[in-house]
């Protein structure tokens, strides 16, 4: 094999008749509702409680900067999307960008994040357990908890082995329901009497100081309640008008999230009894917030929707995620990480049957140390964020290697990107460092991982030539990650404090901005040399 030429263009053939067998059946509101149905899982019956304990009224404006900062980032994903449309692309763009050590640390960062899909099953155990209580026990699933949320996966694994014009017509059902009860809630909560002046009582609007606001992204759930908005876009390759459609979905889906949410955390706030605020937000504490709350108000008819949607929401998040987790090891199997025994779809389906049951593995390992919802989340926002970094890493990147041959300007292109991609960038590592020290001395460790398994990939290569240049192009992620974690241990979220307010928050813009630069001249150099194979869209437009 020639030195330049990189190992998946060999297999190309096979990976095109694979992709030829995807169904182009979604349209914009089967988009709409498989992005909107991600982002409203288990998110909206708990962040509402967790985002006033962090920031009180305040949290208000954490969901506001939420909506707007992942509308920057989905920016970037939508320009790349409608570009360079294909299954799984969250994966494949950045190893097409930045190379194999960027794509196979992207692609482990992915494969931790099918723990996403345990959070929400581990929602509905949690919610169940009002009527089973022998499914949850101190914050944990008991072992007869653990059997029902196995059988669960079974279940909608098996609900997505069918066609994708099955799952997305599925999909609708369960989204209209999901938007129908949280504004049935909202409305209820309102009528059944406010109590004034709660965004100034209690200690004021920001009873903890306003970078409460920015932990309240991240401990509070925020982040995590608003991710998912890229779910169309892995959905891109089977859609029948991506460049119109796509674009179009994902924004719709934020900005219909964004609305729900800001109306559930004015309920919450505006309803919880005075008798509950003895010791001001920090001190309300619910376990299943709505429901609770909607008992305390004698809206019992509510309190048993709202138990029953406790199941329905986060199944329909877990049913699409189980979808988006099977879109993404196919696509790991095209990149290599994975075996391309999993790359393969089934003729009659156009689905990868193989990689559901991949997944339904993975989904049943993290929740074995896994048990509640609050202590997922908190690590898969990081693995979310860093997957959105390389993206914004990866539009400069193509932008930049299509200005160098002189490429014009490519339909679904985004105005603005160019200043776009480095701000969500700088946003994306902002959020993972807001996230705090706890969860980061946990989650970009395991992402570096990635590094040893990229050398176990390149051990069979004759010379080691083509491993250094690899580890010379990615070396900006690994380096980006090391900083983030010494810059956490030093800041004052959660950390040592050597580093004080802001001086810290404002280091982590400053190393972000510098990376990305150094990101997106290794990415040009790295496709400069033909050492991957041409971006999509350059071969398509």
């Amino acid at each position: 094999m020639p030195q330049n030429q990189p190992a998946e263009s060999i297999a190309a053939p096979a990976v095109l008749a694979e992709e030829r067998r995807l169904h182009k059946d979604l349209g914009f509101w089967g988009l709409t509702a498989i992005g909107f149905s991600n982002i409203l899982g288990s998110g909206w019956l708990f962040a509402a409680l967790y985002a006033a304990q962090t920031a009180g009224p305040a949290a208000l404006l954490s969901w506001i900067a939420a909506g707007v900062l992942c509308a920057l980032i989905a920016l970037v994903m939508v320009e790349l999307g409608a570009t360079r449309p294909e299954g799984g692309g969250t994966v494949r763009w950045p190893l097409y960008a930045s190379g194999r050590l960027v794509g196979t640390m992207v692609g482990w960062s992915v494969v931790l994040s099918v723990g996403g899909t345990a959070a929400e099953i581990s929602a509905i155990m949690q919610y169940a357990a009002h009527y089973l209580p022998g499914l949850y026990d101190s914050g944990r699933l008991t072992l007869p908890g653990l059997g029902v949320a196995v059988a669960l996966s079974v279940v909608l694994t098996a609900l997505n082995w069918f066609a994708v014009r099955i799952f997305a017509r599925l999909n609708n059902l369960v989204s209209v329901f999901k938007v129908v009860v949280p504004v049935v809630t909202v409305i209820a909560l309102f009528l059944s009497g406010t109590h004034s002046g709660r965004l100034t009582e209690h200690g004021g609007f920001a009873p903890y100081g306003y970078a409460a606001c920015l932990t309240a992204l991240a401990g509070g759930g925020i982040v995590y309640s608003v991710n998912g908005f890229q779910a169309p876009l892995d959905f891109s390759g089977e859609a029948r008008n991506p460049r119109r459609s796509v674009p179009a979905a994902v924004l719709t889906g934020i900005g219909l999230a964004v609305l729900v949410y800001l109306g559930l955390q004015l309920a919450f706030l505006y309803t919880v009894p005075d008798s509950a605020l003895g010791d001001g937000w920090q001190g309300v504490n619910f376990e299943s917030p709505f429901g609770q709350l909607a008992l305390i108000l004698n809206l019992h008819w509510l309190a048993t929707l709202l138990y029953a949607d406790a199941v329905i929401s986060p199944g329909g998040s877990a049913y699409v995620g189980v979808a988006i987790n099977a879109r993404h090891t196919y696509a790991l199997a095209k990149n290599g990480l994975l075996p391309r025994f999993f790359m393969r779809i089934d003729p009659a389906s156009g689905m990868a049957h193989r990689a559901l049951l991949l997944n339904l593995a993975v989904i049943v390992v993290f929740m074995l140390p896994f048990g509640g919802w609050q202590d997922i989340v908190s690590v898969m926002g990081d693995m979310y964020l860093l997957i959105y970094a390389a993206s914004a890493v990866a539009v400069a990147v193509f932008r930049a290697h299509d200005r160098e041959r002189g490429v014009p300007r490519a339909e679904g292109q985004v105005p603005g990107v160019r200043w776009i991609a480095p701000l969500s960038f700088v946003v994306a590592s902002e959020f993972v460092f807001w996230s705090g020290w706890d969860d980061l001395r946990l989650a970009l460790p395991l992402v570096l991982v990635g590094v040893p398994l990229f050398l176990l990939q390149r051990r069979g290569t004759e010379n080691g030539l083509p491993a250094l240049g690899e580890l010379r192009h990615g070396a900006w992620l690994v380096s980006h990650l090391a900083a983030l974690t010494l810059l956490s241990w030093l800041g004052t979220f959660g950390g040592s404090g050597r580093l004080p307010a802001p001086y810290d928050t404002i280091a982590v813009g400053a190393l972000a901005f510098g990376v990305f630069g150094w990101a997106v001249r290794s990415g040009a150099a790295h496709l400069r040399t033909g050492a991957a194979d041409a971006p999509p869209a350059a071969q398509a437009v």
